[in-house]
């Protein structure tokens, strides 16, 4: 069936982010929610990577002289530790549906894909999983990362 409610064109309907109202929360919500988690997972192992290469020179089988970036482990280390922290910082902000975050994940995410790229040749398996997760999180915080507004307004209804 075809709804009748509208004749002639469709309505102007503002931007997602200039409506008073939150939008009706789609399954997309629980992606949205999904990528929160995923960044705050993300950022913790990010952290633990970041302490590894500041306390333990040894532990990765490649050089840092090896890295697409020739810096010592300990750049690596802070850069990694500053990323983490970023990257939960836009997780929870994400899962509680904030605009900032969704803007701030984005960067920081293309950030995290760029920065895996480069220390692809310490863990490359774990380059391709977090370059695509990259992706995936950028995809849904850009088309679909205003539905988690409703989650603040409590108005959480499915459609």
């Amino acid at each position: 069936m075809t709804d009748v409610r509208h004749s002639g064109s469709a309505p102007h309907r503002a931007p997602a982010h200039l409506r008073p109202d939150p939008p009706d929360a789609t399954l997309w919500l629980g992606w949205v929610l999904f990528i929160g988690i995923v960044f705050i997972a993300a950022g913790v192992i990010n952290a633990i990577q970041g302490l590894v290469a500041l306390f333990d020179d040894d532990f990765y089988t490649t050089s840092a002289s090896e890295l697409a970036i020739n810096v010592n482990y300990t750049v690596w280390g802070w850069a990694l530790l500053i990323l983490g922290a970023a990257l939960v910082a836009s997780g929870g902000g994400v899962a509680l549906g904030y605009a900032w975050a969704r803007v701030f994940g984005v960067v920081v995410a293309t950030i995290n894909a760029l920065t895996n790229l480069a220390f692809a040749g310490a863990y490359p398996f774990w380059t391709v999983i977090a370059v695509s997760v990259n992706v995936l999180a950028i995809y849904a915080l850009v088309v679909h990362g205003g539905e988690a507004k409703a989650l603040r307004s409590a108005r959480v209804r499915p459609r």
